[in-house]
């Protein structure tokens, strides 16, 4: 058993990722469960459950239960949250029996979302529960000086939601929320295939395309791409190519929002902060981070220097656990 059990668990939407304490990361895995409608019980969670996705049988749902950073479906995600500890008190070799923990939300959630995710961690018998907002655990686990008085910008562009925070002396001075991500580019991508090619394709093919051939620059080495999907006028399989140009052309709605929100959080930024900005520019995170020509994108759009975190898509989840031994120094800015 540990001496101290104390995680940090990032509750994505599209992964929850778990660090534990001198361990690093032991879980990351997807947010979802696949759910037997008949007994309504989780028949599997994680990986397992997203390889299920449109291969299931009509008993059987798969559900996720995290949308917008925040919790959609109480139960599920309870049940899920209890799945996932049982996995990592596998891999670490021991109990995680009442731990410690340290769970980030989107710093623009309600007091009913806090409670609903609080509930949630508690059901799994957790011995003490804080809530750090996100941007925090994601400058944090960035390695970005938190406590000093000095502007850290930090950029976490999640699944649900892409969040901007500029921290100083450990909390937030200014920061903004929207609840658009990277599932958005994926629905954006699924549409246009299907409004333009007449072709229907899956959430993963959608996904695949964005990571594969998906381009935050306009001007870019230009890929194509070869998918799957069922023609929807013959109700066949059908094979199409498509280009890096026209998904561009797709996402890039979305990526103006995004882009918005972090104009937004800058223009609101105290002007004693602003020239560090100027000097130490902002550090992208989460799975967006990942885009092909985001950090080159930003730099243009924003006039300031971009830098990726060394792990976007962890830095979070690190961030959490790293947080749990600086509670003294964050207490206020963290909610029981």
């Amino acid at each position: 058993m540990l001496a101290k059990a104390e995680i940090g668990i990032d509750l994505g939407t599209a992964n929850v990722l778990i660090h534990a304490k001198s361990k690093g990361i032991i879980l990351n895995e997807p947010a979802i469960v696949a759910i037997d409608t008949q007994t309504n019980q989780v028949v599997a969670a994680g990986s397992k459950a997203k390889n299920m996705v449109g291969k299931t049988p009509r008993h059987i749902r798969l559900v996720q239960p995290l949308r917008g950073g925040v919790i959609a479906d109480f139960e599920i995600a309870a049940q899920m949250l209890k799945e996932f500890m049982q996995v990592a008190s596998k891999k670490v070799g021991s109990s995680l029996r009442k731990p410690t923990v340290v769970v980030c939300v989107p710093s623009g959630s309600t007091a009913i979302e806090r409670r609903a995710i609080h509930d949630a961690v508690v059901s799994f018998s957790s011995k003490k529960v804080f809530l750090i907002d996100e941007p925090v655990a994601a400058a944090i686990g960035a390695d970005l000086p938190i406590d000093e008085p000095v502007a850290s910008v930090v950029v976490d562009i999640g699944g649900g939601t892409s969040e901007v925070g500029i921290i100083s002396f450990g909390g937030i001075v200014s920061g903004n929320a929207i609840r658009v991500g990277g599932d958005d580019i994926d629905q954006e991508i699924a549409l246009h295939i299907r409004k333009q090619h007449n072709v229907l394709i899956g959430e993963r093919t959608a996904e695949q395309i964005k990571i594969t051939i998906g381009n935050a620059q306009k001007n870019h080495e230009k890929e194509t791409m070869e998918i799957r999907g069922r023609d929807l006028v013959t109700g066949l399989p059908k094979t199409i190519t498509i280009t890096s140009d026209e998904i561009h052309e797709t996402i890039e709605s979305v990526l103006s929002q995004i882009l918005e929100n972090i104009r937004a959080a800058l223009e609101n930024c105290p002007p004693e902060l602003s020239g560090d900005i100027v000097d130490q520019g902002i550090v992208v995170t989460g799975g967006g981070a990942l885009l092909k020509g985001m950090k080159e994108w930003l730099t243009e759009e924003l006039d300031v220097p971009v830098h990726l975190a060394p792990s976007p898509l962890e830095s979070v989840a690190i961030g959490t656990g790293r947080s749990v031994s600086m509670i003294h120094k964050l207490q206020w800015n963290m909610k029981i």
